[in-house]
């Protein structure tokens, strides 16, 4: 959670299972060192191929934010979803097959990701997109991506999960 103005950090959640203590540590740390979003895009953390990845997750929840900041991205809240005008918008799940299959969220199309760019053709140009996917990661490249072929995107922040128990759907 973070200010949408200035990128002060505001709070954290972390979810998961292997690495999440971790995760919250920093991100504790970060709270009371007074840190912005672009600061956690730009921390040096440890890293061993066997214990974690190059760009680890709070760098990239820095970066996201950090681009919301800027203006280069904008999210959607799980709350929006049931008052969008469906003349207006189009609600997108880039989730793979399997995950659409446990569920998804009610009018919405869906495109995996992989397929994005071969089928980008079949998503209208005269509609906001909202993308969304399990967790948000995958929606938000997909927002990028459709935002820099000219496509008018936010991503739905807290993904398909924070809908789900959000709306208990």
């Amino acid at each position: 959670m973070f200010d949408p103005k200035t990128g002060k950090l505001l709070g954290a959640q972390v979810i998961g299972k292997e690495g999440v203590d971790k995760r919250a540590d920093v991100f504790a740390t970060a709270l009371k060192a007074g840190m912005s979003v672009r600061n956690l895009e730009n921390l040096e953390l440890a890293y061993a191929p066997p214990f974690g990845s190059a760009k680890d997750p709070v760098n990239l929840a820095g970066m996201a934010a950090d681009h919301v900041v800027q203006g280069e991205s904008k999210n959607c809240q799980w709350h929006e979803i049931s008052n969008l005008d469906k003349n207006k918008y189009l609600i997108l799940d880039v989730r793979d097959d399997d995950e659409r299959e446990e569920g998804y969220i009610p009018e919405s199309s869906h495109i995996p990701l992989p397929e994005l760019r071969e089928r980008i053709a079949e998503l209208p140009k005269n509609k906001e997109i909202i993308t969304y996917c399990q967790t948000g990661q995958r929606s938000y490249f997909a927002a990028r991506f459709l935002a820099q072929q000219g496509h008018d995107t936010r991503n739905l922040s807290g993904a398909y999960l924070t809908w789900k128990v959000a709306t208990d759907k």
